[in-house]
């Protein structure tokens, strides 16, 4: 049987879409005959209390690399699979060593990297002249020793995965020499579609929410995080109520996550209900708070339209898209970067940080019943032809392949 090692830079799967991602995939390698074992922080680590996520590492500083290698060396495994989202990682660079280490002190198993987020995130230190940095980051490109963003993560693994097209794009303008190594495999929508009567999911839905039957809810999914774009959303939705008197906002999420925690998402969560108040909205938006995946697709199976505003756009990175897309909801959703058209028949596109616009576009939708049943059958096929089952079956392809 086949033992893959996985190394996330967190492991709380209901705090991030990264560990979220990489629990999923595990499942469904096991379904596979394919174990894996997560090397992680002793935080993460005490949080899940499982025996297959091991406490490798206090943080991911430089200091730490050498026990982590010696811990991946006393490992019994057949491929090395890296998980890597610079945020997942505190944003700490010693990470981009790993592998570099690892080759060095006789490491000849595969190494294999899921790139989350690539293009936008590079190392500038003030200590060395930015000419003599981007001298150093081109010069190494070029001759295929490292990568400017991510140093020796991608240059020195058997094969690179990303999940997006934005990703892969750059991934492959910047290493020209890797594009054998380089594979894309979309993700899949971050919860399943549970079971349900849809007149009973509505009905359960407004009950649940103190609203009236003949209410339309249009329902955002997904961590609550000053990047949604829920300060474009509240103000646009007031207008809304002007013509949509019967329309009704729910926000499905919670609030604390890796990327806003503790003081910081309390405090979070208290402005949005403030926003609320102010634009007297008490009654016509509710807050679930995080919930249950089951529960979570109970809400969405009663819904009747999405809505994602976030500030930097959507792309197929977003597992909250696709389950909305998977619930066969009619979305609405900002688009930053147009020339991406494997979401054009699927989404009402606008543009971001733009109330009114986003009001005219949630307007527009609820008056036209067409344009919903058109954007629910695109979407709803889309997001059928991604699921986990293939994603997995991919992963132990290039498993088998490196």
């Amino acid at each position: 049987m086949m033992h893959v090692t996985m190394i996330a830079g967190t492991y709380e799967p209901t705090r991030c879409g990264v560990a979220h991602y990489t629990d999923r995939l595990r499942t469904h390698l096991n379904k596979l005959g394919i174990q894996s074992t997560v090397l992680t922080t002793r935080k993460a680590a005490k949080t899940a209390d499982a025996p297959d996520i091991i406490r490798a590492v206090q943080n991911w500083s430089l200091a730490e690399l050498i026990p982590l290698v010696r811990s991946l060396h006393a490992l019994s495994t057949d491929i090395l699979h890296i998980q890597h989202a610079a945020g997942t990682y505190g944003f700490e660079r010693a990470i981009f060593l790993l592998p570099l280490l690892l080759r060095l002190t006789g490491w000849r198993k595969p190494i294999v990297i899921t790139v989350h987020e690539y293009g936008w995130w590079e190392w500038q230190p003030r200590w060395l002249p930015s000419s003599v940095l981007e001298w150093l980051k081109q010069w190494g490109q070029q001759h295929g020793w490292w990568d400017r963003e991510d140093g020796f993560l991608l240059t020195l693994s058997n094969a690179i995965i990303t999940t997006n097209a934005d990703a892969e794009t750059v991934l492959r303008e910047r290493l020209p020499a890797f594009h054998d190594r380089i594979h894309r495999l979309a993700i899949a929508p971050n919860i399943d579609v549970a079971s349900i009567d849809q007149t009973i999911a509505r009905r359960t839905l407004r009950q649940s929410c103190g609203w009236s039957e003949n209410t339309t809810v249009i329902a955002f999914f997904g961590f609550l995080h000053p990047v949604k774009g829920l300060e474009t959303l509240l103000p646009a939705f007031k207008q809304v109520l002007v013509e949509h008197p019967h329309a009704r906002l729910l926000l499905i999420g919670g609030v604390e996550s890796l990327a806003l925690a503790g003081e910081d998402a309390i405090t979070y969560w208290q402005t949005l209900h403030t926003l609320v108040a102010a634009l007297d909205l008490n009654k016509t938006v509710h807050f679930t708070g995080y919930v249950s995946a089951e529960t979570a697709s109970h809400y969405l199976s009663g819904a009747d339209l999405g809505v994602l505003p976030f500030n930097h756009g959507v792309t197929l990175k977003s597992g909250s898209l696709l389950a909305l897309l998977a619930h066969a909801l009619p979305v609405i959703a900002t688009q930053v970067d147009r020339s991406n058209h494997e979401l054009d028949a699927c989404l009402y596109s606008i543009a971001p940080r733009d109330a009114n616009g986003l009001a005219i576009a949630l307007t527009d939708l609820l008056s036209d019943r067409a344009k919903r049943d058109q954007l629910s059958h695109a979407g709803q096929s889309f997001a059928q032809d991604l699921g986990w089952n293939a994603i997995a079956a991919a992963h132990l392809q290039i498993y088998q392949a490196t």
